[in-house]
């Protein structure tokens, strides 16, 4: 699909995982594994282009020029299912603070509603990496990155292991402005709003509560 805010992460070892975290008959050990290693390979490709500052380090022999980020990088898992994909992130970014957001349906309206809230100070100055396995109506997302920018969150990407056309389209229109970072755009939603073929209920599958 056509979308300049979109990035499929084309990784032969991403998609082998994938097929993996897809598999039924895979068990929540095996599965926390590959959608770790998945993640690690996300975060590679989201903090290609961070932002760099130069300072002196002295090496045995002489002094060199190092470099270190020029700003804070803030994690954001959204509850619970999210929470499988932090360990990897924090293997390639292991400074990054961790934020959690937690959100529910509302049974009446239908719509997401936070429960659960809590990030660093200082969120404006930081890039802030929102994490959710699933894109699937693109509802739920799209109200956290709403959260987020609301306290200060502007600079902030958004990274899934599986999604949906329809996710990626209501990102788009509602927030035309974040990038997403996604390991496999899936062929739609079935009549209940699963991702088809999906992987199930990423968050049952990480915690092995089937």
């Amino acid at each position: 699909m056509k979308n300049k805010n979109f990035l499929l992460v084309d990784h032969p070892l991403i998609k082998k995982d994938v097929s993996i975290i897809r598999d039924k008959n895979t068990n929540p050990e095996f599965f926390r594994a590959a959608v770790k290693r998945i993640s690690i390979i996300l975060a590679a490709e989201i903090c290609k282009k961070l932002d760099l500052i130069e300072y002196d380090v002295e090496t045995p022999l002489e002094i060199t020029k190092g470099h270190k980020l020029n700003q804070d990088i803030v994690l954001v898992p959204v509850l619970r299912a999210g929470l499988g994909m932090v360990s990897g992130f924090l293997e390639i970014i292991p400074d990054a603070k961790v934020g959690h957001i937690g959100l529910k349906r509302n049974e009446e309206t239908l719509r997401p509603v936070e429960y659960y809230y809590k990030t660093p100070k200082d969120l404006e100055k930081s890039k802030v990496i929102l994490i959710d396995p699933m894109l699937a109506t693109g509802g739920s997302a799209s109200e956290a990155i709403r959260f987020l920018k609301n306290r200060g969150g502007i600079d902030c990407v958004f990274a899934c292991l599986v999604a949906s056309p329809q996710g990626v389209s209501k990102i788009e229109a509602d927030h035309g402005d974040i990038k997403i970072f996604c390991a496999s755009l899936d062929r739609e939603l079935n009549e209940k709003g699963y991702i088809v073929p999906g992987l199930g209920d990423a968050g049952d599958r990480t915690f092995g509560t089937l």
